[in-house]
């Protein structure tokens, strides 16, 4: 595929010096490392919305991952950017989240600050895991990925933080945009995040077409589909619903994309990065996305079932970093030895974001539960 001349069309380099690699693209190189990471595999027990053992056809954050990429690799090949940089930037992208979702990042990021350390961010903790945590290869810590690569994983970011990320960091301290593949990544990961938790709403009975249909863009293309099925009813319509409603949103983020990049003239990669973020949606989609964003808001992620689970997991996470900061000699050796190198705080911060749902739930199990012999 010929990329266009606005695209990444090679790569800034590495950390460390490799060999390129033979029968791929760097990038894809950097995909396949993202796929065999130990972080990847856990994300199949990590909470999306619904903690995984509550349902097998609720989202995970693995699904919603694959789901981002397969979206960012059609509108890509829409827009002639380089398909294998986004897939790479779209894998990886959840790979630093918490068990227990934005609930288990938010608890997280209280535990850290109230003990003055800095926080807890999973893009930050994303990046930290692709360029340190994960012990794989024998040359070097991380998985060593592509600048590119790491630059899109890396989606937003205060400008104190970015002081001490060096040239990963220096777009925030200069006000300049990343790639346009690093842009569309983060375009189609909140796409993806809000149809699909729809759909397990609809699924899991916390919504209803009816609530929905306050909304506009929901009610214009549920319209659309009751016209062409009218006798179409349950789970069918509601995935009709739901696939019409994603493609009517990534033909705007196309059309709308292409525009943009029409009307800056932008040649090449540093023109796209001095001019305005290009890849986005419509003025009248972005108005109909913050409606769809604030009703989940409201009617989703305030429900009672949801709340319950976020009272469960932010006493979970509480719980576990106290325990683990008061008697470090509770985390698992290999962590022990590393409290030298990145101070305690982090250190917990690092086992905690790692776990996943049900290994949280064991090991609160294994602290706090009384067995009775």
């Amino acid at each position: 595929m010929n990329l266009a001349k606005y695209a990444v069309n090679a790569s800034r380099g590495r950390e460390f010096d490799e060999a390129p690699p033979k029968y791929r693209t760097e990038f894809e190189r950097d995909r396949d490392r993202v796929i065999h990471s130990s972080a990847f595999r856990r994300l199949e027990y990590k909470t999306q919305v619904f903690i995984n053992h509550e349902g097998d056809l609720f989202r995970t954050r693995l699904t919603h991952s694959l789901e981002v990429a397969q979206i960012g690799r059609s509108v890509a090949r829409a827009l002639n950017l380089n398909i294998d940089l986004v897939e790479a930037i779209c894998l990886a992208h959840d790979l630093g989240h918490t068990p227990f979702g934005h609930i288990g990042q938010d608890e997280l990021n209280t535990c850290m600050l109230n003990v003055g350390a800095n926080g807890f961010e999973h893009n930050l903790q994303s990046l930290r895991i692709v360029e340190k945590l994960e012990e794989r290869y024998a040359g070097f810590d991380g998985l060593n990925l592509t600048f590119e690569t790491r630059e899109g994983i890396l989606k937003h970011c205060s400008l104190a933080k970015a002081k001490d990320l060096g040239k990963i960091g220096e777009r925030f301290l200069n006000n300049k945009r990343p790639s346009l593949e690093a842009q569309l990544a983060n375009v189609v990961d909140e796409l993806a995040y809000n149809y699909h938790d729809i759909d397990d709403g609809l699924r899991a009975n916390l919504l209803s077409l009816e609530q929905l249909e306050c909304i506009e863009l929901v009610k214009l293309q549920l319209d659309i589909v009751r016209g062409k099925y009218p006798d179409l009813k349950g789970r069918r319509l509601q995935k009709e619903l739901v696939r019409h409603l994603i493609n009517f949103t990534i033909y705007d983020l196309i059309e709308n994309s292409l525009e943009n990049i029409i009307k800056s003239k932008v040649s090449n990669l540093s023109e796209v990065r001095e001019a305005e973020t290009l890849i986005k949606y419509s003025q009248t989609m972005q108005e109909q996305q913050r409606q769809l964003k604030k009703f989940l808001f409201k009617n989703m992620y305030k429900h009672s079932s949801v709340m319950q689970l976020r009272f469960k997991a932010q006493h979970i996470i509480r719980s576990l970093f106290k325990a683990y900061v008061e008697n470090s000699m509770l985390l698992p050796e290999q962590y022990q030895q590393k409290i030298e190198i990145y101070g305690l705080h982090r250190v917990v911060a690092d086992y905690l974001s790692g776990m996943t749902d049900r290994y949280a739930f064991r090991q609160y199990n294994r602290l706090f539960t009384v067995e009775l012999l």
